[in-house]
C-alpha cells in the first residue's frame, strides 16, 4: 500500500494547537524560540495579542506544529511515507519529512516566506463553491475581471480566487447569480498564490539560494506542478510556489490515478482535518463522474 502523509497551510491554524507537541518535544521547542525570537508555546497556546492570525505568525506557527506532530507521528509507530504533499505552507512540511532540511533550517525559511508574503497588502481572496474552473474561468472572462486570479484549485467545485478586494466584492454576486451555491470572502491579509506576489517571491530569493537542500528521502508533489520535485529544482519550485496556484486537485487526482493496487492512504498530519475533507469531496466527486449518464435509472 502507497502511504501518502498530507500537511495543511494557513487556514489550519488555531489556539491550543500543539498542546500536546510542547512538553514532548522541549528541546525542539527552544530551538523554535531561539530561531522566532519569541515563545511558540505561547503564541499557540494563549495568543495574547491576537498575533496567530498574522500571516507572520501563522505560518511559522503552523510549520513547527507540524514538524512536532510528524515527529511524534514516527516515534509512535506511524509508518514511513512513500510520498509527501502539502497545501501551500505545508508544502514546506512535507520537504521536511522527507529530509529537505532540518527543523531550524526550515523554521528560518518560512519565518521569511512569512515576513515577504505579509508585505503585499490591498488585496484578498474568495473561496467559490459550486462552479467548475472552465465555468469560472469564461465567467471571469466574460464580465472583465481579468485582475482575479485562481488561486486555489482544491476540488473540481471549490476554487479560490485571489486579486483586488474591490474586484472580490463586486464579482461575487455575479458569480452567485450565475449558479456559484457560494462566495467567501477569506480571512486572509493578502492575494496569495497570484501574481501579485511576484514581488514576495523575489524578497524570499535570497534566502532560499543561501539554502542547502538534502536529497529527498521519497518524493514530494508541488503545488505549482503537480508533479514531483526535481532535487536540483527544490528552491525555484519553492519560489514559484508562492505567486502560483495550488494544484490541490490536481496533484490529488494524480496520485489517485497513478497509485496501482490498493487504494493509497492518506494520512493528515499537523493541525485540524481541512485535507482530508478535500479528500473526501476529491473522491467523491470523481466517483460521481465516472457514474454512465442514465445509471440507475428505471
Amino acid at each position: 500500500m502507497t502511504r501518502i502523509l498530507m500537511f495543511p497551510g494557513q487556514g489550519a491554524q488555531s489556539v491550543g494547537m500543539g498542546r500536546d507537541l510542547f512538553a514532548r518535544f522541549p528541546d525542539l521547542v527552544r530551538e523554535a524560540d531561539d530561531v522566532l525570537g519569541y515563545s511558540l508555546s505561547r503564541l499557540c497556546l494563549e495568543d495574547p495579542e491576537g498575533q496567530l492570525g498574522n500571516t507572520r505568525y501563522t505560518q511559522p506557527a503552523l510549520f513547527a506544529v507540524g514538524a512536532l506532530a510528524h515527529r511524534a507521528y514516527l516515534e509512535d509507530g506511524g509508518e514511513p511515507a512513500d510520498l509527501a504533499v502539502g497545501h501551500s505552507l505545508g508544502e514546506y512540511n512535507a520537504l521536511h519529512a522527507a529530509g529537505a532540511f532540518g527543523f531550524a533550517d526550515g523554521l528560518r525559511l518560512v519565518a521569511a516566506r512569512a515576513a515577504a508574503m505579509a508585505e503585499i497588502t490591498g488585496g484578498g481572496m474568495s473561496a467559490v463553491v459550486g462552479l467548475p474552473e472552465t465555468r469560472l474561468r469564461f465567467l471571469l472572462m466574460r464580465a472583465g475581471f481579468a485582475t482575479l486570479d485562481l488561486a486555489n484549485l482544491n476540488t473540481p467545485g471549490q476554487i479560490v480566487l485571489a486579486g483586488p478586494v474591490d474586484d472580490l466584492a463586486e464579482v461575487g454576486p455575479i458569480l452567485e447569480d450565475a449558479g456559484a451555491r457560494m462566495v467567501r470572502r477569506l480571512d486572509v491579509s493578502g492575494p496569495f498564490h497570484s501574481r501579485y506576489m511576484a514581488p514576495a517571491a523575489e524578497r524570499l530569493e535570497p534566502v532560499v539560494a543561501r539554502t542547502v537542500f538534502a536529497p529527498l528521502a521519497f518524493p514530494v508533489i508541488a503545488n505549482a506542478t503537480a508533479r514531483p520535485y526535481a532535487q536540483d529544482l527544490v528552491g525555484a519550485t519553492l519560489l514559484q510556489q508562492i505567486h502560483q496556484p495550488v494544484r490541490w486537485h490536481e496533484t490529488v487526482a494524480a496520485i489517485l490515478d497513478e497509485v496501482h493496487g490498493p487504494e493509497p492512504e492518506f494520512t493528515e498530519i499537523g493541525t485540524g482535518r481541512v485535507l482530508a475533507g478535500l479528500l473526501r469531496q476529491i473522491r467523491r466527486e470523481r466517483d460521481q463522474a465516472r457514474v454512465p449518464a442514465g445509471a440507475g435509472a428505471r
